[in-house]
């Protein structure tokens, strides 16, 4: 599925917006562990993730409506690539599973440990794709629009 409208911004727009709002999602997160939180610390790295993997799809004109569609995608085309290291990918699919647990699960516990794992993957995984969006932006010769 294609998406971004050039009359809106453009797609180093788009993944600007989205990797801040990966940050926020972040920011969520590190504040829900602090409070003891941990299944709503877990749903918000995940969210950082995804809207991460997001930023770095719209640099490619792509969008996918369900998230099995996007990290797969994502997997496909950056981690099998090894573009992005490929432990990424184990700790994308461990970030989705334990966020879907800790969302739907009647029964599931979620522990500081673990949520404190997610914040960090999710910390490191927003800094690779920071690393990655700058590069390709500088190739680019595009320069996100800025707010006024």
């Amino acid at each position: 599925m294609m998406q971004h409208n050039d009359d809106i911004g453009t797609k180093e727009d788009l993944a600007g917006y989205r990797l801040q709002t990966a940050k926020s999602n972040l920011n969520a997160a590190r504040i829900l562990l602090e409070a003891k939180e941990y299944k709503s610390a877990n749903n918000r790295a995940y969210y950082a993730i995804f809207q991460a993997i997001n930023a770095i799809h719209a640099l490619s004109g792509k969008a996918y409506k369900r998230h099995g569609e996007a990290i797969g995608s994502f997997n496909k085309d950056y981690v099998k690539t090894e573009i992005f290291p490929r432990d990424i990918g184990r700790k994308i699919a461990q970030a989705e599973e334990i966020r879907h647990a800790s969302d739907y699960d009647d029964f599931y516990i979620a522990s500081h440990e673990e949520a404190q794992r997610l914040v960090t993957n999710a910390e490191e995984f927003i800094q690779l794709t920071e690393a990655y969006l700058a590069a390709q932006v500088e190739n680019s010769g595009n320069v996100p629009r800025t707010r006024e």
